[in-house]
């Protein structure tokens, strides 16, 4: 499997008690408390992995508009990505994620548009970490 060939960040978080637990970075920087989502069973009062990894994704999918945009001299500066992470049983009797990406991009035609995404999906470290491994819906508004 290959990874990246220099490493230019890293980041430690530290987690305790699970689903209901917290999790925090290893510099203190950001402490989160988690909880089981109530549609899950828990009481849904703190985050949990799907939304931390949503806005991850989310945040992370943006830069890459931006960065391929920038590439290829375009104005994405306005461009909104949401990022909806659901969580179920598989087939293997454990669980799976799936996820789908929304991007805006005013002032862009949807044919561009969906074209700079197709381009963002091929250079974003999550969508290259998810592919293959959980079904990742684009979607251009």
């Amino acid at each position: 499997m290959a990874g990246p060939t220099s490493v230019l960040h890293r980041e430690l978080a530290h987690s305790g008690g699970g689903r209901d637990g917290k999790v925090h970075l290893d510099n203190e920087t950001l402490w989160i408390a988690m909880a089981i989502p109530k549609d899950m069973g828990g009481s849904g009062l703190g985050a949990n992995p799907e939304a931390l990894f949503a806005m991850g994704y989310a945040t992370c999918f943006n830069s890459a508009v931006l960065f391929v945009a920038g590439q290829k001299k375009l104005d994405a500066s306005k461009a909104k990505v949401s990022c909806e992470v659901g969580i179920g049983r598989n087939d293997a009797g454990g669980f799976a994620l799936q996820a789908k990406l929304t991007v805006s991009i005013p002032g862009m035609d949807k044919a561009q548009a969906q074209e700079l995404v197709e381009a963002a999906h091929q250079v974003c470290p999550y969508s290259n970490a998810t592919r293959g491994n959980m079904p990742v819906e684009l979607v251009v508004e």
